[in-house]
């Protein structure tokens, strides 16, 4: 049996700071979803938002769709523990901002290429600005003029200090105010972000192929482990077979080392050996005698 799950606007109206309060109380009498349709809802709820918000993370459409996507398969392995947090869509939301701005996909074949940017050019340009932040000032002008989280949630969201990111989002608003004037308002820049996230809409898998690919890449990597195991287990079997059983102290110096043949005093050379010496002692002192051809 799983507890409701409670989940909050993603992309609400940007006003003063919101204060969340802990969710309700399920009540006595409301429905239990099984696990696989609390998963379906938390996912049907929140995917459409943060596909556009991993958009305007990145730039890229289909990035964004893998970003939501992976992050979700993350959520449905470990169901457990984002069915029990107090802001599921606040999980999610950080694994997929997390996954959109990883460093490791910048050498990824697929994603060198650059994508059709939007048709408008106010949207162009703010879409460059965004492009063109530190990821988190990024992150954070995201979560509190996008988003609309209050300074304390966004910096928590972003594990940094408040004051950190006050002034990530004083810098970020300077930058974008410097390539659109008509945006240093708070609440029409958030009008913008708002209609740039909705001009573009990318499809998100369904949560049933979502769910089966996250079982998948959990076998996938479960036989991964276990072949690991299992080959560093058979490395350690051998190497503790073919090891040395005992130690062999180094000899020290000036010891006699035992069980070396001794040495042999050359015996008498042979009437071959004794003709060839002769030879050699008639030789010039300096080398051999230059060889001509003699005729036959």
């Amino acid at each position: 049996m799983c507890r409701p799950i409670y989940v909050y606007v993603l992309f609400r109206p940007k006003g003063p700071p919101v204060t969340r309060s802990p969710a309700p109380e399920p009540v006595a009498d409301s429905p239990t979803l099984t696990p696989a349709q609390a998963f379906d809802a938390l996912y049907a709820f929140c995917a459409p938002a943060l596909v556009r918000q991993a958009y305007l993370l990145t730039g890229r459409r289909e990035l964004a769709r893998e970003s939501v996507e992976r992050a979700f398969q993350l959520v449905w392995q470990r169901w457990p523990e984002v069915a029990r947090d107090p802001d599921p869509a606040g999980w999610v939301r950080a694994a997929t901002y997390d996954y959109a701005l990883s460093p490791w996909h910048r050498i990824r074949p697929r994603f060198r290429r650059s994508e059709p940017p939007p048709a408008d050019a106010i949207s162009r340009t703010l879409l460059d600005a965004l492009l063109k932040l530190p990821p988190p000032y990024r992150r954070a002008l995201l979560l509190y003029d996008g988003v609309g989280l209050g300074l304390p949630e966004t910096a928590a969201e972003t594990e940094a200090s408040t004051p950190a990111t006050a002034n990530r989002l004083l810098h970020a608003r300077e930058a974008i105010a410097a390539r659109l004037p008509e945006l240093a308002n708070p609440a029409e820049l958030h009008r913008r972000m708002a209609e740039l996230a909705s001009l573009e809409r990318p499809r998100a898998a369904r949560p049933p192929a979502v769910r089966t690919d996250s079982e998948r890449r959990a076998a996938f990597w479960t036989r991964a482990a276990i072949a690991f195991t299992v080959t560093l287990i058979g490395t350690t079997a051998l190497a503790m077979r073919t090891a040395p059983t005992h130690y062999e102290p180094p000899v020290a110096p000036g010891t006699m080392v035992q069980g070396v043949p001794p040495r042999v005093a050359p015996g008498s050379l042979s009437q071959r050996e004794l003709a060839l010496r002769a030879k050699l002692r008639q030789g010039t002192a300096s080398g051999p005698e230059r060889l001509l051809p003699q005729p036959r």
